[in-house]
């Protein structure tokens, strides 16, 4: 077996001010809590065969808890904003 060649590292220089900051979609706010979805996990698809809870971490909005959609895609919930 052949060792793998490393990848040569680069030193990518990034201006953070240059970046799309994101906001709440709610109420405008831009700071962000760490918050936590909770998902249940069935015994027959869990790999210890055993029920259990699995915390998946999100951001909430600082000001009115609202988690904006773009992060939950994927995570299985129903988001629909009344209108």
């Amino acid at each position: 077996m052949k060792p793998q060649k490393s990848l040569p590292q680069t030193n990518v220089q990034l201006d953070l001010a240059e970046q799309e900051t994101l906001k709440c979609e709610s109420c405008g706010n831009y700071l962000f809590i760490v918050s936590y979805v909770i998902k249940k996990i069935s015994a027959i698809v869990s790999p210890s065969g055993k029920a259990g809870l699995v915390p998946v971490q999100v951001y909430s909005c600082g000001n009115c808890g609202e988690v904006p959609t773009q992060l939950l895609k994927g995570s299985g919930l129903d988001v629909k904003k009344e209108e």
